[in-house]
């Protein structure tokens, strides 16, 4: 028996996952011996286990690429979600500043930033990957850089300066950095004899 899991993605997504020439969709079934059953119609994907796959999880990573795909990732930079440890934390901007127009643009354009620059700067700072698309910011990243951009981001949706929102991101690189080296060194200095 086949394990198959069906997800829906935004018409306007359909082609991004097909791909030119179907190539996207081929890829995704290559590499991760699914089939993909795309309703372009609807937006209805259904992903089936190939016979003899080995690895049935893989089925949950191929829902979150296609998931991220249809949350405005790039198909490239949704891959990264096969990855052991990354994940997709989604924000619905509505919950937050209701369903305005006009309120869900200034948001989303205090988060892209002139030129998408401050989108850049939160992708680097947390080593994610952001993408704001319709009403929601999608993220993908690791546990800790997820939950470092979600506050980041919660902090430009209340209003927050971005000078604000860049020290308290700048703050938290530092503490990685310094969290990092002290990983990277595991042992007492060497004692040096002196001469």
């Amino acid at each position: 028996m086949n394990q198959k899991t069906y997800l829906k993605i935004p018409l306007d997504r359909v082609g991004v996952l097909i791909g030119p020439k179907g190539k996207v969709k081929k890829r995704i079934e290559d590499s991760y011996g699914v089939t993909l059953n795309v309703e372009s119609q609807s937006g209805s994907v259904e992903v089936v286990l190939n016979q003899g796959a080995e690895d049935v999880s893989v089925i949950f990573s191929v829902r979150n690429i296609i998931k991220a795909i249809g949350r405005g990732f790039s198909p490239r930079r949704a891959e990264i979600l096969a990855n052991e440890g990354f994940d997709l934390h989604i924000l619905d901007l509505t919950s937050f500043v209701g369903n305005s127009r006009n309120a869900l643009n200034r948001v989303k354009g205090r988060i892209i930033g002139k030129d998408g620059r401050s989108r850049a700067l939160l992708e680097e700072l947390t080593e994610t990957r952001i993408s704001v698309y319709g009403y929601t910011i999608g993220i993908i990243g690791n546990d800790e850089g997820l939950r470092v951009a979600g506050d980041a981001i919660m902090m430009l949706v209340k209003g927050a300066f971005h000078k604000t929102v860049w020290n308290f991101l700048y703050a938290y690189r530092r503490k990685m950095k310094k969290e990092r080296s002290v990983i990277w060194y595991e042992g007492p200095k060497p004692k040096t004899k002196l001469s």
